[in-house]
């Protein structure tokens, strides 16, 4: 049985200044997802995040389900855009993605903060709860923002460009929380490194101003050639390696 649909894009556009940043996109996504979504710099990968959550006007319809409404989408944004210089512990942040069901004002009760606690150890940073973020390295930063992302147990979660600003060790160790995390909330995760990805995911979605799907479960030169995507696949062993090139994109591809 196919899983639940829970989100539908259906003509969307997104415009800055007048220029097309995405055009007639209509794609769904999934409650089992592990989507990652690829494309060259400037294409709209970060703009389809952003008008799922509601940040970019847009025209079109994006209907998302309301079980994953009312639980809220978990939003993981990229490290740069976090101020780590802002006087907040480990487990205060955490605690900051508890804001949307408290209230700007709601108090963090003695279950909320056994949340926190679970969550940490979840994500093997629970020595860590009472650390600035400021202390932090880019792996364990990392992971307390996945911490806030997740601790309202979403059943989407959304990550940007999540691999930045750590080193090869944690983003193993990332990939393999994010495919233990999926057996719980779908995932969509936008990436450049489309080489390591494509071992992680379940499918990928190409972005360069317009979305296609295609029904394939592998990844060819001739399908990317078929729907003139920028992307060069080189084969490496089983899971190919991929090359962003500068041509216009229009697909998508499985991979198993």
């Amino acid at each position: 049985m196919s899983a639940k649909e829970i989100i539908n894009i259906s003509n969307l556009s997104v415009y800055y200044d007048g220029v097309p940043a995405l055009e007639n996109v209509n794609i769904s996504f999934f409650a089992d997802d592990f989507v990652g979504i690829i494309g060259p710099n400037g294409g709209g990968k970060s703009t389809l995040v952003k008008a799922v959550l509601g940040l970019v006007p847009h025209s079109g319809e994006i209907n998302i389900a309301p079980e994953v409404i009312k639980g809220g989408i978990g939003y993981m944004p990229q490290q740069h855009l976090f101020d780590k210089d802002f006087p907040i512990s480990v487990e205060e942040l955490v605690l900051s993605g508890l804001q949307r069901e408290k209230g700007v004002f709601g108090r963090c009760t003695a279950d909320d903060k056994q949340r926190v606690k679970v969550i940490l150890e979840e994500l093997g940073v629970d020595n860590l709860a009472r650390k600035t973020v400021g202390e932090l390295s880019g792996g364990q930063l990392q992971r307390a923002l996945l911490g806030r992302a997740i601790i309202s147990e979403p059943k989407l979660l959304i990550l940007d460009e999540p691999a930045n600003f750590v080193d090869n060790r944690f983003e193993g160790e990332l990939y393999a929380l994010l495919t233990k995390l999926n057996k719980r909330m779908a995932i969509i995760m936008v990436s450049h490194d489309v080489g390591t990805i494509t071992t992680v995911v379940k499918n990928v979605v190409c972005v360069n101003r317009t979305v296609h799907r295609h029904p394939t479960a592998e990844l060819t030169p001739e399908l990317l050639l078929n729907y003139n995507c920028p992307i060069q696949v080189l084969s490496h062993g089983p899971v190919p390696h991929t090359v962003l090139g500068h041509h216009d994109c229009d697909c998508v591809a499985n991979i198993d």
